[in-house]
């Protein structure tokens, strides 16, 4: 990532918000790395030094400063924007890829050799693989220090260290304090209430319209995996090591996340998976300035500004949804969506407390909603839906089948519907599988593959948005018309469906 120290300071001068996430700034004279808009004093610039991340800024042997939290800051929108190997090795870093398959898996999922992966991150980041899953563990130790009654051993490898010696050794070059000290100074502060419980923060960039988030995916919500009551957004996690249920709750400048794990290691996935859902690392800025400038758009993006394109925790579970939802109305997708959970009886994990105060797990059975009907789960599985019997589906076969087949796809690794595959080599994957046409694969693009760039020109809503807003309503036109708004062409997809 090329910065141009001038522009890079002029941001830090003014401590702009938007700047967050981009770079972060060294100060050599007090040896330590803040984020732009830190409230300090700004430093002289012969002080200065600018890094693309917080690991490239540790390499240089600067400490997190203890009062702007740089750790904390928005996630760089780049990784939104491209679609390249490094942008899919900083997704797939941040899902806690390299904590659970190491440098040789990320390399093996990405397809490049390890010392090659080594080079281009290093490259563009400033530092390589490890030294960026490094900067994620400490900051994933340092949540569960100040969030939990945790003792020090456990943190250390719920958070992927190696050892706990590790641990100690890299909380105190990060954060100049030893772990009992970062714990000492949250005060007399509880953690939350529940074995398995965490409450957090998720920082982005200003503006956010979180009503236009809510309201999407609460007409979506299914039963029993995701529920919005009284401005959060609730639902059940199937992540790495276990499962997970959390509410999101958006305020002034953060969402409020309250996560319950059953196995505190899928931390970091968890939160990245939150981040991604309710797309909190975008640029709003740069986004509705681009869709402002065309005249039909202007008054929508100033009316609402902030609108983010809902995003997704699981891509199969996307996959499934867009496969279903296909030529029927949002209602009636959601009914055979519901039919379809239904017909699993499934067996989950919940977190309890040990009689040692370790955290534990306790079977059981989710059929209905779990415990006493308020448990939230995961969607099924690819494994789940092919042991589905024909009744289960509840659907035209030809539909069934296509789920089926995108299902053994999943399983034998021909489709893979990660955050950091390669868009394009996944779309023409999908649309070489029977029952997925150019709308299902490009909708998939847009919510599970994170691609900024798609309209979906075709989709009824989008044309009667356009009709409505006074632009051309056939996709042909539409899709030349659209070449004004790149690469923002999601957003402006979610804007029409808003105007229709």
């Amino acid at each position: 990532m090329e910065m141009d120290f001038e522009r890079c300071y002029r941001a830090v001068d003014s401590r702009d918000q938007r700047f967050d996430g981009w770079f972060y700034t060294g100060v050599t004279s007090t040896g330590i790395y803040c984020r732009p808009s830190c409230p300090a004093i700004t430093p002289k610039r012969q002080n200065v030094r600018f890094f693309p991340s917080a690991a490239a800024a540790q390499g240089a042997g600067l400490r997190a400063c203890r009062r702007c939290r740089p750790d904390a800051a928005p996630g760089s929108p780049l990784w939104d924007v491209r679609a390249d190997v490094v942008g899919r090795a900083m997704r797939l870093i941040a899902d806690g890829v390299v904590d659970r398959d190491g440098v040789p898996g990320l390399a093996s999922r990405l397809g490049y050799t390890e010392r090659h992966l080594h080079r281009m991150l290093s490259a563009e980041m400033g530092a390589g693989p490890l030294a960026l899953a490094r900067a994620q563990r400490a900051q994933t130790a340092r949540i569960l220090i100040e969030t939990t009654d945790l003792a020090m051993a456990e943190i250390a490898f719920a958070a992927g260290f190696g050892s706990v010696r590790q641990f100690n050794d890299t909380l105190r070059e990060v954060y100049a304090s030893a772990p009992s000290d970062l714990r000492t100074a949250r005060g007399r502060q509880q953690g939350p209430a529940g074995a398995g419980t965490i409450s957090l923060r998720l920082a982005y960039r200003p503006p956010l319209h979180a009503r236009a988030l809510l309201d999407f995916l609460a007409v979506r919500a299914l039963p029993g995996v995701e529920a919005v009551r009284d401005g959060t957004y609730h639902r059940g996690l199937r992540l790495p090591h276990g499962t997970g249920q959390v509410a999101l709750t958006p305020a002034d400048g953060h969402v409020a996340a309250t996560l319950r794990l059953a196995d505190l290691r899928d931390l970091a996935p968890a939160v990245a998976r939150c981040r991604r859902l309710l797309d909190l690392d975008a640029d709003p800025a740069a986004i509705d300035a681009t869709l402002a400038a065309d005249p039909a758009l202007a008054p929508a993006v100033t009316a609402e500004p902030g609108i983010r394109v809902p995003r997704v925790v699981d891509g199969f579970e996307q996959a499934v949804r867009a496969i279903i939802g296909q030529q029927v109305s949002v209602t009636s997708a959601r009914t055979t969506l519901t039919r379809l959970l239904t017909a699993h009886p499934r067996v989950d994990h919940e977190v309890v407390a040990t009689d040692d105060g370790v955290s534990g797990q306790q079977l059981h059975d989710q059929r209905g909603g779990g415990p006493q009907g308020g448990e939230l789960r995961g969607f099924l599985s690819a494994e789940e839906l092919l042991s589905l019997p024909d009744s289960g589906f509840g659907m035209p076969v030809g539909r069934r089948e296509a789920l089926r087949g995108l299902a053994r796809a999943v399983v034998d690794g021909s489709v893979d519907l990660a955050a950091g595959v390669n868009r394009e080599e996944a779309v023409r994957r999908l649309l070489a599988l029977p029952g997925i046409g150019p709308w299902t694969a490009n909708y998939l693009a847009m919510r599970a593959f994170g691609d900024p760039d798609v309209l979906l020109s075709s989709d009824l809503a989008v044309r009667r948005g356009a009709a409505a807003l006074g632009l051309p309503d056939t996709p042909p036109t539409l899709d030349r018309y659209a070449e004004r708004w790149r690469p923002w062409r999601s957003y402006a997809t979610i804007r029409l469906w808003r105007a229709a």
